[in-house]
């Protein structure tokens, strides 16, 4: 297993609640989560921006965005809608319960993705092993709330 990978992953995960927290106090101060969210997002933007201006010495490529399907634009959009739910969910769930819900949103896609091999993804048809982890991650969720 590449250790690396599996150190960052845990620490992007260790990230959301984090982020959730710190989010939720930033709604208080500045009266709603999607303000919070938006700040949290420009914040983010300049953050990226400098990190990969630095470690990369070069602009992105822009020279294949033209013929780019009309989805690859909607990323940043799945942020907004995290960056806002998680901001607004965490005072009223818990980071706890919220991550676990975020865990169960994140499962059920992912299954989905992965079974029909959405926008380019390799097929990994849903099997009886992959759904008890699923419904044993949902359980875990429910516990937590």
């Amino acid at each position: 297993m590449a250790w690396g990978y599996v150190t960052l992953a845990v620490a992007a995960g260790a990230m959301l609640p984090l982020q959730a927290a710190i989010n939720a106090r930033l709604a208080r101060l500045v009266g709603s989560p999607l303000w919070a969210a938006g700040i949290s997002g420009l914040v983010l933007t300049a953050a990226l921006a400098l990190v990969a201006g630095v470690a990369l010495r070069a602009g992105p490529r822009v020279e294949g965005l033209g013929g780019a399907p009309w989805w690859v634009w909607t990323g940043g959009l799945c942020g907004a809608v995290v960056l806002s739910a998680t901001t607004a969910t965490a005072p009223r769930l818990g980071t706890a319960g919220m991550i676990a819900l975020v865990m169960a949103g994140q499962v059920l896609c992912s299954l989905l993705l992965d079974h029909y091999g959405v926008l380019g993804l390799p097929i990994l048809p849903v099997s009886a092993k992959r759904l008890a982890a699923a419904a044993l991650l949902l359980a875990g969720a429910a516990l937590m709330r």
